[in-house]
């Protein structure tokens, strides 16, 4: 029985409630990201001002407002806490899986479009993002509903009449307009560079014979403008082009120079989307390969997701800041190609290649060996640590963790499943395959970020959360020295400063302060700090030395 659109959306979203939804408060917010932007969304409440971004109620423009004011309202209603910082993007994971189900159904029937939300849904990173309180999954959803629209607008405006289009060419530059500049509401004006790049090569490969009118060039312009007004107007009438010109300043020395321990190599964001979009990004590869195609649409529209896929890998490998989630719009045309795959191959229009197998074999291997090891390694530390040599990491290793044997079961689970896989892999019984890996990976990630996840934060900052916790209500100072964190902010729930040399540390640890102020440092830094005078130690644990300045 088929069955309605209405019935598999609605299945759609539940499924997404139940894998995004779960466990989203179970940890601590990670530095930096995460408790970066928790902390300026805290701190838009405290002040009323949800116009400018804050951070340490300083002001902070390295980022627009949009997402800020999604994690603003949820911490209105659930409270400022881990959940509540990562809600808006569990809506966002169920919002992309429908999304997903819609375009692909679109293209190429509901079939499709369950395959690619299958495919989105079950790969590593793309699954584990929806869980966490980053700015990149919305981001990366307006860029590709407006590069979306603007290819409908394309196929329209050019004769590419095998697809159901019944919105007006106006319909879809304004579309597509809106949801840029929804894109750099939310990170910045790189969404429109990705835009005109993708744009810009389509034109080269296709000799430049594609047409579109001016006036929906600017309809285009003018949807995006009048979006992005709401903040980049109003700021700069309200309080002057100061605040605007330095975001914009921010946003050019990403792209020039990187922060300190975000330096990687060239091919960095070629690894992590080979490993971390497992298992869509071996079957996407497939894909990249000559394939039979049977409609025009269906070859340009392959051809919109490799061009998108390679100018984001290029643009952003020549950045020089290394960090995961900025490839991260790379997982929509990966995904696609993943299930255009298995599309081909149900159709018998695509040849299977024998490599699949064993490249799926050795990075499904990988992952499950770092699942099932997690545990076996936090029972037996005590028998690693003396290999480790840096100082830090071995004394974190210190931390009180109860593991069991309980905490493998995400990774034998997952082996099981990649084994069946690869066996009906084999087989060529494709349905199985799919459901098997890609389900068998949603399910996985789902218990390790439940079980597993929660015991590494232990490790890796626990103790100093801890420390800040503690702090909230005391009348204090609270700094860090020798690292950079956000999380004395978030986790004292810190307030405004009166004394404005609240922020020079070299008054905190000289100065005549008002307050007392307590300073955490790492265990490999503290030998930088230890005779000033006055700074007593209080006491160190799993790597983390915690000290005390009284007032003079």
């Amino acid at each position: 029985m088929q069955l309605s659109n209405k019935t598999l959306i609605g299945l759609l979203f539940i499924a997404a409630i139940i894998l995004f939804v779960p466990f989203l408060g179970n940890v601590h917010l990670f530095d930096w990201d995460e408790i970066n932007f928790a902390e300026s969304s805290r701190e838009m409440i405290a002040t009323g001002d949800y116009t400018r971004v804050y951070i340490d109620f300083q002001p902070f423009w390295e980022k627009p407002p949009l997402f800020f004011w999604l994690q603003s309202l949820s911490m209105k209603i659930f409270g400022v806490n881990e959940f509540a910082a990562r809600f808006p993007n569990a809506i966002c994971g169920i919002a992309t899986l429908i999304v997903l189900f819609l375009c692909g159904k679109k293209l190429f029937g509901k079939k499709f479009g369950l395959l690619w939300a299958l495919a989105y849904a079950g790969s590593l990173f793309p699954n584990m993002y929806f869980k966490s309180g980053i700015i990149d999954p919305w981001f990366n959803l307006f860029i590709f509903l407006s590069l979306y629209f603007f290819i409908l607008y394309h196929w329209k405006r050019n004769g590419f009449d095998q697809v159901n289009l019944n919105r007006s060419l106006t319909a879809y530059a304004l579309l597509s307009g809106l949801f840029m500049g929804l894109a750099i509401l939310t990170k910045g004006q790189v969404a429109l560079m990705i835009f005109f790049l993708v744009m810009g090569v389509y034109l080269v490969m296709n000799r430049f014979r594609f047409y579109f009118g001016g006036k929906h060039v600017l309809l285009f312009l003018l949807a995006m403008v009048l979006v992005t007004f709401i903040w980049y107007g109003y700021e700069t009438i309200k309080n002057g082009p100061w605040f605007i010109n330095e975001f914009l300043k921010y946003q050019y020395r990403l792209f020039t120079t990187h922060d300190a321990g975000q330096k990687g190599f060239f091919g960095y964001h070629f690894v992590v989307i080979l490993i971390g979009c497992f298992p869509a990004s071996v079957f996407a590869i497939r894909s990249f390969f000559k394939t039979k195609t049977s409609t025009l649409f269906e070859q340009d529209f392959k051809k919109w997701m490799l061009i998108l896929f390679w100018v984001v890998l290029i643009l952003f490998s020549i950045v020089q800041s290394r960090i995961i989630h900025y490839s991260s719009l790379a997982w929509f045309p990966i995904t696609f190609l993943a299930a255009y795959t298995f599309y081909k191959w149900e159709r018998n229009e695509t040849a299977y290649k024998k490599w699949l197998l064993p490249l799926t074999a050795i990075i499904g291997g990988i992952i499950a060996l770092l699942l099932i090891a997690a545990p076996i390694i936090g029972m037996n530390l005590d028998k690693i640590e003396p290999y480790v040599k840096d100082k830090f990491a071995r004394a974190n290793m210190e931390a009180s963790v109860n593991w069991t044997f309980l905490d493998g079961l995400p990774g034998v689970f997952f082996i099981l499943m990649l084994i069946l896989g690869l066996i009906w892999l084999k087989k060529k019984e494709y349905a199985k395959t799919r459901i098997a890996l890609f389900g068998g990976t949603a399910i996985a990630v789902f218990f390790a970020m439940a079980l597993i996840v929660p015991k590494v934060e232990r490790y890796s900052q626990g103790a100093a959360v801890d420390f800040f916790e503690e702090r909230i209500g005391e009348d204090c100072y609270v700094h860090v020295l020798g690292y950079k964190s956000y999380a004395q902010l978030f986790y004292t729930r810190t307030t405004k400063h009166e004394n404005n040399n609240a922020y020079d540390q070299e008054w905190l640890l000289h100065g005549p302060i008002d307050k007392p102020v307590y300073f955490v440092t790492k265990i490999n830094k503290i030998q930088n700090y230890k005779d000033i005078a006055g700074l007593q130690e209080l006491y160190r644990k799993n790597g983390f030395v915690f000290l005390k300045r009284e007032i003079p």
